[in-house]
């Protein structure tokens, strides 16, 4: 069977040209006789497996010297629980509620300590993002949170908020590396890998080093500490070992197609093309407000359930899947990610055309 365009919103699409190289050292990884899925993460090869992940994130994000990398199992949701459990010093953070996973992340830092939602945009079904440039911020706030891309709603920070100088923590999962970012204007910024990056399993957390101290919450446990992963080189305990080379991989990639000057400008003309049909169109439309869109992750709805339910299985029998939304909101979802080819969303904007046609 041949590849199908794949618009899942994660796990979710990764570059032929990695996954072609990753099954060609399945059996040998460069003369070592084994998979790197057998490799020891205490061996030699390993080790420079990860050390060259780290530097090209480094070099692709210009990530500045007082920060560190770590490579993290437990996906975005163990962070929704690590953050407060080392970044809570006063026991109080400002959460920005912008979607699903904003408003986990809130509810689980309430366990820890005062967490404030100081802006929503539940009201209307998080179809925009609140206007963030004069908030309440708590005096005694630790960080300020906020989810940056929402991958179930398709929206994002086009501009970031005004902390009044407090800490910014942001969590990228579904915007990781898809244009570039100025990593010292984040205390914390992390997100989870299946979506824009490598195979699920894993997040990277990318963190400024004065943050990273001994004095966490009484009750953190030993793997939730920063200063225990960042001590050891995301070598405390064994790591995802095969999840880092696969991202390595495609860190190698992005440096190869140009940086991700190259990758924002491919993102933008992807989603235009998408953006400008449903504009345009008769029978679907958009549900995010224009200026609050998502590059990345493009709801769309014809106003009919059975219609949404027929549009979906007939793109996926025309070999675009992965396209229906997400449980709470329904309709359509197209997540576009960087290895998702301009020819796939074009495909996708003709099948649209056809279906409105017919219907």
């Amino acid at each position: 069977m041949s590849r199908v365009y794949n618009f899942s919103a994660g796990p979710a699409v990764l570059p032929e040209e990695v996954l072609r190289e990753a099954a060609a050292e399945m059996m040998d990884y460069q003369g070592t006789g084994m998979s790197v899925m057998e490799m020891s993460h205490r061996s030699r090869a390993f080790e420079n497996i990860l050390n060259e992940a780290e530097q090209d994130l480094k070099d692709l994000m210009q990530i500045p010297d007082n920060y560190k990398i770590l490579f993290m199992q437990g996906g975005a949701h163990l962070q929704f629980a690590a953050i407060p459990m080392n970044l809570m010093k006063n026991r109080v953070a400002d959460y920005i509620i912008t979607g699903q996973w904003a408003k986990k992340a809130f509810k689980e830092a309430q366990i820890y300590g005062k967490a404030n939602a100081i802006a929503s945009s539940e009201d209307e079904t998080f179809s925009y993002i609140p206007d963030c440039s004069d908030l309440n911020i708590s005096p005694d706030a630790d960080y300020v949170y906020i989810c940056e891309n929402n991958t179930i709603y398709g929206t994002k920070f086009h501009t970031l908020p005004n902390t009044k100088g407090k800490l910014l923590v942001s969590d990228v999962s579904s915007c990781f590396l898809s244009e570039p970012v100025d990593v010292s204007k984040y205390g914390l910024i992390y997100g989870g890998v299946q979506k824009n990056i490598g195979p699920a399993g894993m997040a990277i957390v990318i963190i400024r080093e004065d943050l990273i101290t001994e004095d966490t919450l009484p009750y953190t446990p030993t793997y939730m500490k920063y200063k225990i992963h960042a001590d050891a080189n995301s070598l405390y305990n064994t790591p995802n070992c095969y999840c880092i080379y696969m991202c390595g991989k495609v860190f190698k990639w992005l440096k190869k197609q140009g940086g991700l000057e190259v990758m924002k400008a491919r993102n933008e003309e992807k989603a235009a093309v998408l953006y400008d049909f449903l504009d345009s169109s008769r029978l679907f439309k958009g549900t995010v407000r224009k200026e609050d869109r998502s590059m990345m992750n493009v709801p769309f709805v014809t106003g009919d359930k059975e219609l949404d339910a027929k549009f979906v299985k007939e793109a996926e029998e025309a070999g675009l899947v992965n396209l229906k939304g997400h449980r709470s909101v329904g309709g359509m979802r197209a997540s576009i990610y960087n290895a998702m080819p301009l020819e796939g969303v074009k495909a996708l904007v003709e099948f649209m055309k056809k279906f409105e046609e017919e219907n």
